[in-house]
């Protein structure tokens, strides 16, 4: 069997055409002149780039060293890289904007400056921080992280420290302070860089900008190396990064362009779909293509996507792509209506719980939010249901430390010759040879009880052992060497192997990602519109990233949303307005304002949840309770108590044991919050253990006759729960 992680490489141009639809083809075959690709969600956009250039490569009509394709993250270039390499074309350069301006920035800086190319500085906020302090302006993190943004968006769209005020008015931005103080320390902020001789990572683009615009010399040396560029997602191109383009064509047009207005979600950082939407008019003989079959959601999920469109305003929706999926019927999307926002967190992870149960894989579903704030309480609730998880937006996974620990380790075990390493002994394979080598370093076969920064650190080993196994069914005959071979290529080009577990990540976070179960959490207006979009293009920004969340989806879909914030609390929330006329039992008015809210209707499930009578209070001092964790204690954290520590202890033997008996974490019996808020509360009846946060119906019922024997004193009957073991 051929993993699909390693397809064989295609034996001839022709055969690089093979599989594309006959707009993905008209693509790949228009290999001169201007090109514009209008690519809807799920329509294979990155396909249809990447065999272009494949294809123009193995044909013999373009060089792989004259061809830049450019995009806007690392994991984006990084997969472009990969994708390149496996279809023959591994010489082409896949760079982001800032990578590809750095490299050429440090290559002509002696000649065109003199001396060395100033130190990058990596995090700007200190920086930004202090030039506040030497203005005597008091910020607070929220602020820092605000006005920073504020100076990265002046910079891209080339806007001096004395214009900002007059620049942020026309363009509508809402200012986290007065616009005069945030010019103020942002010309500060640019003095105090260059009284240390450091450089941004917009200054990296600007730079490279005046050394093209002022030595023609070089512009030409340039233009020369390139002859051909892409552009993917060419809808979040900024002023700066457009005019760092237009340098490197000149008067050349062999240029081509992807992307999609309506996923255009990163205006607050400059960017603008107007360079799309303007690409005919500057070159009117373009070729242009509109790729709208969907290859990655059903019906039902394209169906939702469309209508959310529907309803759009502005020159962007204008230029909507109607898509049409390609997928055999799935389920309809699910709405979900919750009491408050534990409730809706709780009744996710028991969904994604069930999911996983009938085979789903985790890491083939993601829970997506509007605001990173909102994942702790999904972070404890996937924790209470034993759910692995894993955040999305942090560290790059060739960087961590624990990835590169295990590569130089690899690297020396392969070098030592194998069998004559002592840690291989009896390993015979190469995913043996892993599994003994990464065993050193914390890899064990089952994963560690709890979340945190060891269960993370095993995911990446566990990834890599996962890796090393599609690697020899790919490639039965390869040695530990060609698997280090493999994992340099992947580190070079940023292309990780899958990390076990549920995502949890922002919507914009998500973009470009897809997942077979998705769950848009939170979706009540003040959030899905967030209260800050005031004006009609923000909140249509708003509805685009509500869509981009909507086609992250393959087949399952759930979108939920809560009454209340706090359990107890006014039922006072209602569904964002972009649902309206779309979800069951609700109606559109004239003119596509949002109806009145409906409270649910037909086809809107409620959330099975407690519904208390008041807000939360903690049972020590009578404090309203807003935290997560402390309303699973019903008390303040530091409020004192009266604890049983020795049913405590027996709880924590029994669960132990349980978990054992299971083949599971300790925490997918009961969380450590659950035990003592057990062993405080000392229940003596099934509705008093049932009214304690983390004891949901399956595990009374599974658990609740041993918790209570523990609580009455009483011995557990811990070998009956060999009977509840889940089939393998």
């Amino acid at each position: 069997m051929t993993a699909t992680l390693f397809p064989q490489v295609p034996d001839s141009a022709d055969a690089v055409l093979d599989g594309l639809d006959p707009e993905q083809r008209a693509v790949a075959t228009a290999l001169s002149g201007p090109v514009c690709v209008l690519a809807g969600a799920g329509t294979g956009k990155t396909r249809a780039i990447t065999h272009r250039i494949a294809y123009g490569v193995r044909s013999g009509v373009l060089q792989p060293a004259s061809v830049l394709a450019v995009t806007f993250t690392n994991r984006a270039a990084g997969e472009m890289r990969g994708r390149l390499r496996q279809l023959g074309a591994g010489g082409v350069q896949a760079r982001t904007f800032h990578s590809a301006a750095l490299r050429q920035l440090q290559y002509f800086w002696p000649k065109a400056v003199g001396g060395e190319v100033p130190r990058l500085l990596e995090r700007k906020v200190q920086l930004v921080a202090e030039a506040a302090a030497r203005c005597r302006v008091r910020l607070d993190r929220n602020e820092l992280r605000d006005v920073t943004g504020e100076i990265e968006w002046s910079k891209v769209t080339q806007t001096v420290p004395e214009d900002y005020a007059p620049a942020a008015a026309k363009a509508g931005r809402e200012a986290p302070r007065d616009p005069a103080e945030i010019g103020l320390i942002y010309g500060t902020y640019e003095q105090l860089k260059r009284d240390r001789g450091v450089i941004d990572f917009e200054d990296v683009l600007l730079l490279t900008v005046g050394v093209l615009q002022d030595r023609h010399d070089i512009a030409e040396t340039v233009r020369r190396q390139y002859q051909h560029f892409v552009v993917d997602e060419y809808q979040d191109v900024s002023p700066l990064q457009q005019r760092l383009l237009e340098l490197w064509l000149g008067d050349r047009d062999n240029l081509c362009v992807v992307g999609d207005a309506s996923q255009t979600i990163y205006s607050f950082t400059g960017a603008t779909p107007d360079h799309l939407l303007n690409f005919r008019t500057r070159h009117p003989h373009a070729t242009v293509v509109k790729l709208i079959r969907d290859y990655r959601s059903t019906p039902q999920v394209v169906h939702l996507a469309n209508g959310l469109l529907s309803q759009a305003r502005g020159r962007a929706a204008e230029h909507r792509l109607e898509l049409v999926s390609q997928r055999p019927a799935g389920p309809e999307p699910r709405y979900t209506e919750f009491a408050d926002e534990p409730a809706e967190a709780e009744g996710t992870a028991r969904r994604i719980r069930e999911l996983i149960d009938s085979g789903v894989p985790a890491s083939e579903i993601a829970i997506l939010y509007r605001i990173n704030a909102q994942s702790e309480v999904y972070e404890q609730a996937l924790a209470d249901v034993g759910v692995p998880y894993q955040l999305r937006g942090a560290e790059r996974f060739f960087e961590r430390p624990e990835v590169r620990e295990a590569t130089l380790l690899l690297r020396g075990a392969a070098r030592a010759g194998g069998h004559s390493d002592p840690q291989l002994a009896g390993a015979d394979d190469v995913p043996s040879q892993v599994r003994a080598v990464l065993g050193t370093r914390g890899w064990t076969a089952e994963p560690p009880a709890g979340s945190g920064a060891v269960r993370d650190r095993w995911e990446s080993l566990a990834a890599l052992v996962r890796l090393a196994e599609d690697f020899v069914r790919a490639r039965p005959s390869a040695t530990l060497s060609d698997l280090v071979a493999e994992l340099d290529e992947r580190t070079a080009a940023q292309h990780a192997p899958t990390v076990e577990g549920v995502t949890l990540a922002s919507l914009h976070a998500a973009k470009g990602l897809e997942w077979d179960a998705v769950f848009l959490v939170g979706l009540a207006e003040g959030m899905m519109p967030i209260t800050y979009a005031k004006t009609d293009e923000q909140v249509e920004e708003e509805r685009r990233l509500l869509y981009v969340g909507v086609t992250r989806a393959r087949r399952d879909l759930s979108l939920s949303w809560a009454l209340s914030r706090t359990p107890g609390g006014r039922a006072t929330r209602r569904p964002t307005r972009f649902l309206t006329g779309l979800r069951p039992g609700s109606v559109a008015r004239p003119g596509g304002a949002a109806a009145a809210f409906t409270g649910g209707g037909a086809g809107v499930e409620r959330g099975a949840q407690r519904r208390r009578r008041g807000p939360a209070r903690c049972r020590v001092c009578g404090k309203t309770l807003t935290d997560a964790g402390e309303i699973k204690l019903m008390r303040c954290e530091d409020c004192p108590v009266e604890l049983d520590e020795a049913l405590y202890e027996r709880l924590r033997d029994w669960r132990a044991g349980q978990a054992g008996l299971l083949g599971q974490p300790a925490y997918c019996v009961f969380t450590d919050k659950t035990l003592l808020a057990i062993a405080e509360a000392v229940p003596g009846t099934e509705s008093e253990l049932a009214g304690i946060s983390g004891v949901g119906r399956r595990k009374l019922e599974r658990f609740g006759a041993d918790v209570l024997a523990l609580c009455a004193g009483g011995e557990a009957a811990s070998e009956d729960a060999s009977e509840e073991t889940p089939e393998k």
